[in-house]
């Protein structure tokens, strides 16, 4: 028998959601992630509604000593005058999201798993799935096979468990790409809350995530590239930080999101551009999903076929769902985009 139960592939929240649901209940879990240190990634946006997962997963406290941003909500220029949309209030006062950087809260997320026994090996890229009669029993990587009961692919959009298995993908919107980077300087008007913007070529999403540092998102459809040097017009004037980079941001599934062996979790599932606005929400309960339904299977003895139909359920329902919503946002919207296709199912 090995001597894991999981092993991870990805350290991002969803994979660490994954690995330390599953190490506090005592299962031995092995992450594996190819970068050697956090990453830049756009500026992410947690809304009031991720502090019950955060206190859930024992993050929350460090995510308040962290310094992100906080914010009321953001304004918006998407149909009509711009208008500021507040997440919400209660006798408390108003409900603050943070604006989050993404190296600094992934490697926070770590940390909580580390504590908890998981077992990190960083950098470590996944080659290749082991496969024994038809189901996946571990990881070929660099450093030798790392073999266990259950492996959860959260290594993001590329799908890197999906290809392996050829699974197949529904896509559900034309080809996008969201280009992101980052400013350094000053810029007051954004300092209070973030901003999304749309026009007819695309959308544009701005917010201070660092003192004096800004990220940008540009969504534009079919693969345009931008201009080198590229800023927002309210971020022009200040230095670019780095290149900017793009994204494949299309609308997919893949499907079946779990099986003999295996779940997909975060970005490695399922596939939505920004504007869905919750992301790291959904990495973080689709991982955390991931490792109730395995530790139902292994220290419960539910069936294994029934968890990952369960699963793979939730998660194209939650996809259609938000198809669905974004389909409406844009067409609510002056963009000549208009991504009608329904999709399979």
């Amino acid at each position: 028998m090995p001597d894991i139960d999981v092993a991870v592939v990805g350290g991002a929240p969803g994979g660490a959601a994954t690995a330390i649901r599953c190490a506090a209940a005592g299962l031995r879990v092995v992450l594996l992630e190819g970068a050697p240190v956090g990453r830049d990634r756009p500026g992410e946006t947690l809304h009031p509604g991720v502090e019950p997962i955060l206190a859930d997963l024992g993050v929350a406290a460090e995510v308040e000593r962290a310094g992100f941003p906080r914010h009321a909500g953001h304004w918006v220029d998407w149909e009509g005058p711009r208008r500021f949309e507040p997440f919400g209030a209660d006798e408390s006062g108003p409900w603050l999201g943070f604006q989050a950087w993404r190296a600094d809260f992934d490697a926070l997320l770590l940390r909580r798993a580390t504590a908890l026994g998981v077992e990190v090996r960083q950098p470590c890229r996944a080659l290749a799935p082991l496969l024994r009669d038809g189901r996946v029993c571990g990881v070929a990587t660099p450093d030798g096979p790392v073999e266990a009961p259950f492996v959860v692919d959260a290594a993001g959009g590329r799908h890197w468990l999906a290809r392996h298995l050829e699974l197949g993908t529904e896509r559900c919107s034309p080809p996008l790409i969201a280009w992101y980077g980052h400013a350094e300087g000053s810029c007051p008007e954004r300092d209070d809350a973030p901003a999304l913007v749309a026009d007819r070529q695309g959308w544009t999403w701005t917010a201070r995530v660092r003192p004096e540092v800004y990220a940008w998102t540009r969504l534009v459809p079919g693969g345009s590239r931008l201009e080198a040097g590229w800023l927002p017009e309210e971020l022009r004037g200040l230095q670019p930080r780095g290149r900017s980079r793009g994204e494949d941001v299309t609308w997919r599934l893949a499907s079946p999101t779990a099986g003999p062996g295996y779940f997909l979790v975060g970005d490695a599932a399922a596939v939505l551009d920004p504007a869905s606005s919750h992301g790291i929400l959904k990495a973080l309960m689709s991982g955390m999903l991931a490792a109730h339904h395995l530790l139902a299977t292994l220290r419960h003895g539910f069936p294994e076929p029934l968890a990952a139909e369960a699963y793979s359920h939730w998660v194209g329902d939650w996809f259609r769902h938000d198809v669905e919503r974004l389909r409406e946002l844009y067409y609510a919207s002056p963009l000549t985009l208009r991504p009608g296709r329904a999709c399979p199912g």
